[in-house]
């Protein structure tokens, strides 16, 4: 399928057009069929060369232009309707100067009521006119809508159009901009809206805000799809989502793929008829226009060409959309504008702004924006719209100097660890290097003679700290002599065996780990169990404690902890009895 846009001056014949094409009633409205002019978007398909084409009608008059912006932000291409006997007028410029400032390249220069006045002089006009946007020097066809002539070498046209738009990315994440929302009795909350890339399926699960709603059917060119593949004009039915909750300007997002924000950074573009682009000559509010959306915009200038957007409501955006900025008290658009940064710094610090600006000047904004962030998860990039860069590390990118000088950092601090243990643990060392996750010590330590074992960042084959042996020794004689009869707190002090003393022996082995300050042999739990199996079965706690020679400080845990490996079993009754 493809999606044409309809776009000129009010009264200029657009809906008679898209009537006499595909025999439909584009106006929806009774006030605008029994008013004869258009209010709000208009839909309608046909059949023409190989090809399904759907129609979005929009309305011409200045009143309504807020729905015309709706239909023509996300629109693949346009015909431009120009009237033979009134020739080129306010509303033709402001359509135009819109359709420039989204970056509308493809089109179709339609010159109507050719049976009342010669075409000739309203072709050159508009044809001069439309050469200076971005759609630039595109084929014209007059016809009258009033006798067909000319229909024929229209629908040729449409179908020369269509088969020059390039091929859509039917595997993309889905944006799909809600041009419309509505109630189906027995069916709920279904709404509209032209899918310019990716592929709705019934079942999926879309985002829609901050919920989640199920694909429950499809609909395209009025009849129900299993799937439905962009370009096209889709209607969704949406389970779980109530009418008021969904309105025109709201969008319906692959979860997980997009980055909603409220603050971006973009390049302004003059649009066709404006008096400038230059930051400084915009007003600081205005309206911001985005597929379909419409919402209440502060600007920030940054540079000459660039400025920072706030909006009250979050977008969800990347870098290379495209939009424009409209100041509806002048009724006049301002400007268009490509998004360079969905993820932009703060501007708190004096000079921030100035600095910003110089920054969006730069040739590789990817490369700004990691050599900023330093690490970036590989799937931001897509979200943020920008190509991969960098070094990759695992699942992320690493801005290449901050990872050699992170590397030349890990090194000092390992190299100057004030600690008894005989390493730094792997969590205090991505916390004082800033990392964003711990897989990432293990490659900034690649090429220093570092190495992370059981949790601790120390060189190949370093032992524990000679303080920390000295003192390991003196308890391994002790347990030599009574296994089972743990050191008491204030002697593990007094040999220099604090909590991360005695973490780095159990570690290495050295040490068992009872409990929060009991430690037994490295063999402990083995000897323990031979000995409980010589009981007769089953035992008590303190039959245990006798036959270990311990006391209950050690005894308690010690069972609890075999009773967790499946070494013994606690039968309910107090009583306890070995497995195996």
């Amino acid at each position: 399928m493809r999606v044409i846009v309809t776009a000129g001056h009010v009264d200029h014949g657009k809906s008679t057009l898209v009537r006499r094409l595909t025999g439909m009633e584009p106006d929806r409205w009774a006030e605008e069929r029994r008013r004869g002019l258009t209010i709000d978007l208009g839909f309608a398909w046909t059949r023409i060369g190989g090809e399904d084409v759907a129609f979005v009608d929009v309305p011409g008059h200045e009143r309504f232009v807020p729905n015309m912006l709706a239909g023509a932000g996300p629109a693949p291409a346009v015909l431009f309707v120009v009237a033979a006997d009134e020739g080129w007028m306010p509303q033709s410029a402001e359509h135009l100067a819109a359709l420039d400032a989204f970056g509308a390249d493809r089109g179709l220069l339609v010159v109507t009521k050719a049976d009342r006045a010669g075409p000739a002089a309203a072709t050159a006009v508009a044809l001069r006119e439309i050469a200076a946007t971005s759609l630039g020097t595109v084929p014209s066809v007059a016809v009258s809508g009033t006798t067909g002539a000319g229909l024929d070498e229209l629908r040729a046209a449409i179908g020369e159009l269509t088969a020059r738009l390039p091929p859509p990315d039917t595997t993309a994440d889905v944006r799909l901009w809600i041009d419309r929302a509505f109630t189906v009795s027995g069916a709920g909350t279904v709404v509209t809206g032209t899918l310019a890339a990716g592929t709705i399926a019934v079942g999926d699960e879309l985002r829609l805000g901050d919920a989640r709603g199920r694909v429950r059917g499809l609909q395209a060119l009025g009849e129900p799809r299993d799937r439905v593949e962009a370009v096209a004009r889709v209607a969704v039915n949406l389970r779980g989502t109530a009418r008021a909750d969904v309105r025109r300007g709201d969008v319906l997002l692959t979860p997980g793929r997009w980055r909603t924000t409220t603050e971006f950074d973009v390049r302004l573009r003059c649009a066709a008829g404006a008096a400038g682009a230059a930051a400084a000559d915009l007003h600081r509010y205005l309206v911001v226009h985005l597929g379909t959306a419409a919402v209440p915009v502060r600007v920030r200038p940054l540079g000459t060409d660039t400025a920072r957007l706030t909006t009250t409501t979050a977008l969800p955006l990347r870098a290379g959309d495209r939009g424009l900025l409209r100041d509806p008290g002048e009724h006049r658009i301002a400007a268009g504008f490509d998004v360079l940064d969905v993820d932009p710094p703060p501007l708190a610090r004096r000079g921030a702004a100035r600095a910003r600006g110089r920054e969006l000047a730069g040739p590789d904004l990817a490369r700004t924006y990691l050599h900023r962030n330093g690490f970036v998860p590989a799937g931001d990039f897509a979200v943020l719209g920008l190509p991969e860069t960098g070094e990759r590390v695992g699942d992320w990118f690493a801005d290449p100097e901050r990872f050699a000088a992170l590397r030349a950092e890990a090194t000092a601090i390992v190299g100057a660890w004030d600690s008894t243990a005989a390493g730094v643990p792997v969590e205090a060392l991505r916390q004082r290097l800033g990392l964003p996750a711990a897989e990432l010590v293990v490659p900034i330590l690649a090429g220093t003679g570092f190495e992370v074992t059981g949790g601790l960042v120390r060189r190949p084959g370093a032992g524990l700290a000679p303080a920390v042996e000295k003192a390991l020794e003196k308890v391994a004689k002790q347990l030599a002599e009574h296994p089972f009869r743990a050191p008491e707190a204030d002697e593990l002090r007094a040999l220099g065996l604090g909590r991360r003393e005695l973490a780095a022996a159990v570690r290495r082995g050295r040490l068992t780990a009872v409990a929060e300050g009991v430690v037994l042999g490295p063999d402990a739990d083995e000897r323990a169990v031979a000995e409980l199996r010589l009981l007769p079965q089953p035992f008590t706690v303190s039959a245990a404690r006798k036959a270990l020679d311990s006391t209950r400080r050690v005894m308690i845990p010690l069972l609890e902890r075999l009773d967790a490996a499946g070494w013994t079993e606690p039968l309910g009754d107090g009583t306890r009895r070995t497995t195996g």
